[in-house]
């Protein structure tokens, strides 16, 4: 079963944002402006990672939402290899591993083989550690990454674009803020939105104590 939480999509047609919601809401509404007034150039993205989204707008609102529709549906996870050539141990839960190549120094193989539970277990193990010490810098990375896309789709050509893409991978959102001031609203607005979680809170120097 799929348990992806269902995106949110925002669609702008120039510089103004025209639908923000769940896809079929975004397609309708899409649909409906291009039917009604087709001369600006309608973007549709995904408003987390600004992933840009093509939609197919032939035919009537029930078309566009049919093919929609279909082509979720076809969106399936990957699952877990259970042919004869991967046979399982007797009596252990399918946990969904996948078995790929690692290239690793002798010196690697043998202290991994050294330790309890065998290689494939102190590998697991290093990961899962590896995420969770890593998951703030993460998220920070693929919120500028979702940022970026997103002003350098919509806002390369507005004035500032240099000084607010240098401060969003300073993490300075005051400077962001001042860099996007003359931006479209609606544009600026977005681009805030994204880079809230983008922007890195840095301690202040510590102040020496006076004499």
């Amino acid at each position: 079963m799929n348990t992806n939480p269902q995106p949110t999509w925002i669609a702008f047609a120039g510089a103004k944002r025209i639908a923000l919601g769940p896809p079929r809401d975004v397609a309708a509404k899409v649909k409906s402006f291009v039917d009604t007034d087709s001369q600006d150039i309608v973007l549709i993205f995904d408003a987390v990672t600004s992933a840009p989204v093509e939609l197919d707008l032939r035919g009537s609102v029930s078309a566009v939402l049919d093919r929609l529709s279909h082509a979720q549906g076809n969106q399936t996870e990957p699952v877990a290899d259970t042919s004869a050539s991967a046979p399982r141990t007797a009596g252990r839960p399918k946990l969904g591993v996948t078995a790929r190549e690692v290239t690793l120094l002798p010196r690697h193989w043998e202290w991994l083989t050294s330790q309890p539970g065998g290689a494939s277990v102190a590998l697991r193990k290093l990961v899962e550690q590896a995420m969770r010490a890593n998951r703030q810098d993460d998220q920070v990375r693929q919120a500028r990454e979702a940022a970026y896309r997103f002003m350098n789709a919509m806002a390369g050509n507005e004035p500032g674009f240099e000084e607010a893409i240098r401060a969003l991978f300073a993490g300075d959102q005051d400077r962001l803020h001042q860099a996007v001031a003359k931006w479209p609203a609606d544009v600026r607005q977005h681009t805030l939105t994204l880079t809230e979680t983008a922007a890195v809170t840095r301690p202040k120097p510590e102040t020496a104590p006076a004499d």
